[in-house]
């Protein structure tokens, strides 16, 4: 589904959106929900293109876009975006395509545009969507093999992992948007060789450095989305952290999995990055020739392309004493993922349940093969045993009081423009 939104001549009339590592060059324009900082105004749809954001709420009512839009437009600009996610994929392209149209370098409407556009630094953001509910998933191999070895040294890999996506439900409620002040949450830990546990803050507070998927129009309950039919209902990407109890989570999670462990906080970034933004990036999903075959029901046909996405991922960490520097903690690639947004998806409703606009999965922590590719301290540190040491001294097993996490992600290829899904950040409260 390449076409004419994807030309890497494209130029756009916001000279911003040409800059050396910007995220949202015209070849991205990802959605969001925003108002100028401090105004108080009502949240609106808009998009991000260069450093700007274009407010669909005046740009609506600039008279440059034809009566054909008019349904995604009120659908895009209101004060969340799941009214735009159930309109489908054709909508969310014919609208791309117009922006595309009309923010180009010498589009006609750039100076009725101009006066619609917000800076990113005056803007606020919050959820794009209001969220049914949110399914986390565990879909990486490298993560699978690393934690397991932590958890349970003697457990082979688990036997599940290659025929199907592992995942548990999540806590929509706690889900917000980037910024939000990560509280150190209180829950039972027992210590090895101890009989009864404590109730304490957690000791072993981590991220996750994950994905985020937002859902579009949905299925109804009993009635499956069809691997085959699963790009129509997937409306884009962005971040996600998935803050995690690493105690608690090693006490409680057996036999149920992960409870009060990951439900205090999940923070997502506020842009939408569309899936149709992401089509140059299209990679194979990984599989060795020992991988069982992927049974039919799970099996995206070939005339669908490649169905994985070479994302760069980033977790980088800003300490008390280190000040605005930022130290790299690790960096990966989607591209490691053993699992398809598709597939998620599909399996996740095989069974009937029935996926609602705004509904949110995280692909759950990715980790790549080699050092420094794993996507939490959990699997860094190997359990807290190897401490990570940051360029200026200071070290880290987990994360301490004052702590900000930055996840950052991004596609880029020779010949190609940078498309980014922009930053989540969380900071530890003391």
């Amino acid at each position: 589904m390449i076409d004419a939104t994807h030309d890497p001549a494209l130029r756009s009339w916001v000279d911003s959106a040409q800059s050396p590592g910007c995220d949202f060059p015209i070849q991205n324009l990802p959605f969001g929900v925003f108002r100028r900082a401090g105004s108080g105004h009502a949240f609106r749809g808009g998009v991000a293109i260069g450093d700007q954001i274009l407010d669909l709420v005046l740009a609506s009512s600039a008279g440059v876009f034809g009566a054909h839009l008019e349904g995604p437009l009120a659908a895009a600009r209101g004060d969340h975006l799941n009214a735009l996610m159930t309109l489908g994929r054709p909508a969310w392209r014919a609208l791309r395509a117009e922006l595309s149209g009309v923010l180009r370098a010498g589009a006609p409407e750039a100076a009725r545009l101009r006066e619609c556009l917000v800076p990113q630094a005056q803007a606020e953001h919050t959820l794009p969507a209001r969220i049914g509910d949110y399914t986390d998933f565990f879909t990486s191999w490298h993560h699978m093999v690393n934690a397991g070895r932590i958890f349970n040294p003697d457990a082979p890999p688990l036997p599940n992992f290659r025929w199907l996506p592992i995942a548990y439900h999540g806590r929509a409620s706690t889900v917000e948007v980037s910024g939000a002040v990560v509280r150190r949450p209180q829950g039972q830990t027992r210590a090895p060789g101890v009989e009864v546990p404590v109730f304490a803050p957690t000791r072993r507070l981590d991220y996750e450095l994950e994905l985020g998927v937002w859902v579009g129009p949905g299925n109804r309950r009993g009635e499956p989305i069809d691997i085959a039919a699963a790009g129509e209902h997937l409306f884009g990407l962005c971040l996600l952290n998935d803050w995690s109890a690493r105690d608690v989570q090693a006490w409680e999670s057996m036999p149920l999995g992960p409870f009060l462990a990951k439900n205090f906080l999940t923070s997502v970034s506020p842009w939408i990055v569309t899936f149709d933004a992401l089509e140059p990036y299209r990679c194979p999903l990984p599989r060795n020739e020992s991988d069982p075959p992927t049974l039919p029901h799970l099996q995206a046909p070939e005339s669908a392309g490649p169905q994985g996405y070479d994302i760069q991922l980033q977790a980088s960490l800003l300490t008390a004493a280190g000040g605005a520097r930022e130290f790299v903690l690790s960096r990966s690639s989607f591209r490691h993922g053993y699992w398809s947004v598709a597939q998620m998806l599909a399996h996740h409703t095989e069974g009937g349940c029935a996926m609602r606009p705004g509904d949110l999965f995280g692909t759950g922590t990715q980790s790549g093969p080699g050092a420094g590719e794993q996507g939490c301290l959990l699997e860094l540190t190997r359990g807290g045993r190897e401490p990570v040491t940051l360029d200026n001294g200071e070290q880290r097993t987990f994360l301490q009081d004052g702590d900000t996490v930055v996840l950052r992600a991004w596609c880029e290829a020779p010949g190609r423009p940078r498309i980014g899904l922009g930053e989540c950040r969380g900071t530890v409260a003391p």
